[in-house]
């Protein structure tokens, strides 16, 4: 009985939007205008090859995200938009990149290994030509039996992992069904996390006893760390293995691989055969700037009345080190990039102030949406907000890999569905059919909705994201589809465009509860 009324409620709620829906006014030729030039004028790709492929790596506060921030502005600039500039969040820390890395089994046979320094670890000072060891821990207490026995070697530790094979695809788009069911919801969160609470505290007390293990190895005078979070079929994942704070304490060298090619040496080590690698690392640190910079421009809007408020766009442009950061998030900034190069190629004039901002320091934090948004628009500790504020219609985000949008997330804004439903209307042909009340997480529109400020993060194709390109050495140019950047991109224009030349702003939640109150 429960769930015939809960069908009768959403089928009823879908017939009352698409109602309203058809009273939220659509420019059709506007969008006929987009369409021809997003879908048959696309420069999308040509600008994520200069992302990627061109600026490298962007871990935060590196030269890399620096080369693409500086590309980013300037492109920008010859589009036409105006107040184009770096503008500084706040402080971040030291930069650091990788020079040099090489790593291969030595013995019991030569074979070339495939691995990635951990980002703002310390290079190895030269080739190391060391003996591996396998140390089993399970408590601080089994770190005993190894003191006096690590001095110049290479440490891996045990762990579960196993390199699986998989029968389906590595890429997939959502079904019909799946996003019926995700419109049919009718909660605003709904967690499926398998991080539970006793999991998320049996992976703190591992991290706590890692850390204890890895000063232990220090302390015994160590060569060099590996270690590994996954993947396979060639595929690895990168993070950090040191805090990028100036003073941060020394670390060792640390790399992270693969599981083939590490449980390989742990099953050597197991069987007693011993295993010499040669590893040889060469990373550099950055402290001249310890700045933290987003990159922000904007088309001017036109209506006297209506030309301050401020409808924004973007993505973060910062990435790992392990790739180029192609579909995170290199895709979304090129998405949100070419999305105002349409609007400026089509001639259009905005009611309001369109301004694209293109987030660093995402990676370690959302820093620069964060950032931003406590300097122009409220703090969500304290819910003290500017006057910016008001003058503010939304924000849309674009950072879950290369896949083409087929809706939207109303962040549990139910008052805009009505609105987003006669929006998307247009781009059905394409694939973009679904609204659902639902929250997302994870990336930058999350930090205008901590000050109660429209945000949102579309619906996309995951593609092979969490299977193969999120964090990862895979995560390159080539992993990008053309075609889902180009629908992307063209969709966000028309968006961003009916949100500027709407009458009024688009509804708001009503405010969040200050953060220190919480």
């Amino acid at each position: 009985m429960k769930k015939r009324t809960l069908l009768a409620t959403a089928l009823l709620l879908q017939f009352a939007f698409a109602a309203q829906a058809q009273q939220e006014p659509v420019n059709l030729d506007a969008v006929h205008r987009i369409k021809q030039e997003g879908l048959q004028n696309s420069q999308v790709m040509q600008t994520a090859f200069y992302l990627t492929d061109v600026s490298g790596p962007r871990l935060s506060g590196s030269p890399g995200l620096m080369r693409a921030s500086e590309w980013a502005k300037k492109q920008l600039i010859d589009w036409g938009l105006q107040n184009a500039r770096l503008e500084e969040w706040g402080e971040f820390g030291r930069g650091w990149e990788v020079e040099k890395s090489y790593i291969a089994m030595a013995a019991p046979y030569y074979q070339q290994l495939i691995a990635t320094p951990k980002a703002w670890t310390p290079g190895t000072d030269g080739a190391v030509n060391a003996e591996a060891v396998l140390v089993h821990l399970e408590k601080e207490e089994d770190l005993e039996q190894y003191r006096g026995k690590l001095k110049g070697k290479v440490i891996l530790t045990k762990i579960d992992e196993k390199a699986e094979t998989s029968f389906e695809a590595d890429a997939k788009r959502y079904t019909e069904e799946e996003l019926h069911e995700l419109a049919m919801s009718l909660e605003a969160s709904r967690s499926q996390s398998r991080w539970t609470p006793e999991r998320i505290a049996a992976y703190r007390a591992r991290m706590a006893l890692l850390s204890k293990a890895n000063e232990f190895f220090q302390q015994e005078g160590a060569a060099v760390l590996l270690s590994s979070r996954g993947g396979t079929h060639g595929t690895h994942f990168t993070s950090n293995g040191s805090p990028y704070a100036p003073d941060a304490k020394p670390t060792l060298p640390e790399l992270e691989m693969g599981l083939e090619d590490y449980n390989r040496i742990v099953r050597l080590l197991e069987a007693k055969q011993p295993v010499k690698l040669e590893v040889e690392t060469k990373t550099r640190f950055f402290s001249d700037d310890l700045k933290g910079y987003n990159v922000v421009a904007e088309i001017p809007g036109t209506d006297k009345k209506l030309k301050d408020e401020v409808v924004m766009l973007g993505g973060h442009l910062d990435s790992w080190h392990g790739s180029t950061g192609a579909t995170d998030n290199a895709a979304g900034v090129a998405v949100m990039m070419e999305a105002v190069r349409i609007l400026q190629a089509a001639g259009f004039k905005p009611k309001r102030t369109i301004r694209i901002a293109l987030w660093g320091g995402e990676e370690q934090g959302l820093h620069g949406s964060r950032g931003y948004v406590k300097q122009h628009f409220g703090d969500p500790a304290t819910m003290k907000l500017t006057k910016e504020h008001e003058k503010f219609s939304a924000y849309y985000n674009l950072d879950n890999g290369t896949g083409k949008i087929r809706g939207i997330y109303l962040q549990g804004n139910d008052a805009v569905r009505p609105v987003m439903e006669a929006w998307l209307a247009p781009f059905h042909d394409l694939g973009a059919t679904t609204t659902t009340i639902r929250n997302t997480g994870g990336t930058d529109h999350l930090a205008f909705d901590a000050v109660g400020l429209p945000g949102f993060q579309f619906i996309q194709d995951e593609i092979e994201y969490d299977t193969r390109t999120h964090h990862t050495n895979q995560d390159s140019y080539d992993r990008l589809q053309a075609d889902d950047l180009r629908q992307a991109a063209t969709i966000v224009a028309s968006m961003v465009y009916h949100t500027a030349m709407r009458d009024k702003k688009l509804p708001r939640k009503p405010l969040p509860k200050p953060r220190e109150a919480s």
